[in-house]
């Protein structure tokens, strides 16, 4: 059983080798020409605003396409197995899938009509 997994340890000892090289290399030959703008905090090429104590408001539609996407991202991992599954699921999986993503679109649509996917 452990040579089925040898592959799946041989890529991630390459990925992390990768990224330390990437990390590590970059320090070391990389310039080191610090200065005030680069110590600085950068918004966008924006100057900095103050933030009042308590870091201030958000517009709500930030919260509301957060938990769009985690809708959305909810459906994904139930798809997932579904799609894996499915020679052993039969009918009862497919009637059960549908109702799962008409309902995703109910929510879909309903946030669509809402104006929630529009950005000003």
């Amino acid at each position: 059983m452990g040579e089925v997994y040898l592959p799946v340890l041989v890529l991630g000892i390459l990925g992390l080798a990768f990224g330390a090289f990437g990390v590590f290399g970059g320090f070391l030959i990389g310039p080191r020409r610090y200065n005030r703008a680069k110590l600085d905090a950068y918004e966008c090429g924006i100057e900095p605003t103050p933030q009042p104590m308590g870091g201030g408001k958000f517009p709500i539609k930030y919260y509301l396409t957060a938990m769009l996407f985690i809708v959305f991202d909810i459906e994904i991992v139930f798809l997932y197995p579904f799609a894996v599954a499915f020679d052993q699921l039969r009918l009862f999986g497919l009637i059960e899938m549908v109702l799962f993503i008409v309902t995703v679109l109910v929510v879909y649509g309903y946030v669509w009509r809402r104006g929630g996917l529009e950005w000003d």
